[in-house]
């Protein structure tokens, strides 16, 4: 499948670049958060944590007390073809914004996700976690540095259809090489001084889009905040300079 017809993600606006992780425990943290960050951000992701305490409905609960901003439904599908399917079938009903599925199955098994996911939802192809180096790669059996690995995994995703990929800003280049309409999604963001927590391949939000990031997930630099939304302000001011 091709992806000239994608659209571009040059000309969006630095406030919706900006991600926010809900890596909170239940909706009710979701809920506060989303109160205070509306108007200040373009994106809520909702990942596992949440996902798995609340159920399908935390989605609509974030999108009634923030209308003006999208979601990205962080699951990292891997499965068989026909579970994957019927997993996107009824995310296609909640209105998001992404999914994200792994890219480690191939081209043939994204294109599945792709077509299951019609114009209604943006399928994220996540090339390799930013919690994982090179130590981690060999281990999980990986011959290929993370760089080529990346790369590969991005050819597949664009030959599939897929709206983008996840990687982190340490990959931009190589990925916007080989799949330049492409969305390109990076975590593992954090602001100068920050703590890198569990993050391996971490960059700064002003790098990140210099090097070519279309969206930036940000989550604990913003969440740990005394005030959530001056710190998502500061965030995309930094990327307004960029």
């Amino acid at each position: 499948m091709s992806t000239a017809g994608a659209p571009l993600t040059d000309r969006l606006e630095p406030r919706e670049r900006l991600i926010v992780a809900l890596d909170v425990p239940n909706a009710d943290a979701a809920v506060d958060v989303a109160k205070r960050l509306s108007g200040h951000i373009g994106m809520f992701k909702i990942g596992l944590e949440l996902f798995v305490a609340e159920g399908p409905r935390v989605v609509g609960r974030v999108r009634e007390l923030a209308p003006d901003v999208e979601i990205f439904l962080d699951l990292k599908l891997h499965d068989i073809p026909n579970t994957m399917k019927g997993a996107i079938r009824s995310v296609r009903s909640l209105g998001v914004k992404f999914l994200t599925v792994h890219a480690g199955s191939g081209t043939a098994h994204l294109q599945a996700c792709v077509e299951e996911a019609g114009d209604t939802v943006g399928i994220l192809a996540v090339t390799v976690l930013t919690s994982q180096d090179e130590v981690a790669c060999r281990q999980a059996g990986h011959t290929r540095a993370v760089e080529e690995l990346v790369e590969m995994r991005a050819v597949c995703a664009r030959e599939a259809g897929c709206a983008g990929v996840v990687c982190s800003g340490r990959e931009l280049a190589r990925v916007r090489a080989v799949a330049p309409r492409l969305a390109r999604v990076v975590p593992g963001i954090r602001p100068a001084g920050a703590d890198e927590g569990d993050q391996q391949r971490v960059m700064t939000p002003a790098r990140a889009v210099v090097e070519g990031a279309s969206y930036i997930v940000v989550g604990r630099p913003i969440l740990q905040a005394a005030d959530q939304a001056a710190a998502a302000d500061a965030i995309v001011l930094e990327l307004a300079g960029a």
